[in-house]
């Protein structure tokens, strides 16, 4: 997911990360100046829901605005097995080692 915050605010008007901080304020979300300038400046690792519902409210946005997906990021397991067929022509299964649960290799049988 890409975080769109900066952009949609900026199309709504609000340029600075002090002038949206004060409008989630109003709205009753007071976040610190290092949340905000998170926020504003980078990709949030996590966020609460209620608090994206009143970031939506204040700029007026729906949340496809705030978060849009980047699908082809996604690792498939269906691409793993046709890039590594294409690169050694033949689909291999990885052979599974069995191991003690002290890490050591059990015996051959």
């Amino acid at each position: 997911m890409k975080w769109n915050l900066r952009l949609t605010a900026a199309n709504r008007g609000i340029w600075k990360a002090s002038e949206l901080q004060r409008s989630l304020a109003e709205h009753g979300m007071v976040i610190s100046a290092g949340k905000m300038s998170g926020l504003w400046s980078g990709q949030p690792v996590s966020l609460k829901l209620e608090d994206l519902d009143v970031i939506c409210v204040v700029l007026g946005c729906a949340i496809g605005d705030l978060l849009i997906p980047e699908p082809e990021k996604v690792k498939r397991p269906d691409q793993e097995a046709s890039v590594q067929e294409a690169t050694t022509g033949s689909a291999v299964t990885p052979a599974v080692v069995p191991k003690r649960r002290d890490g050591r290799s059990l015996p051959p049988m």
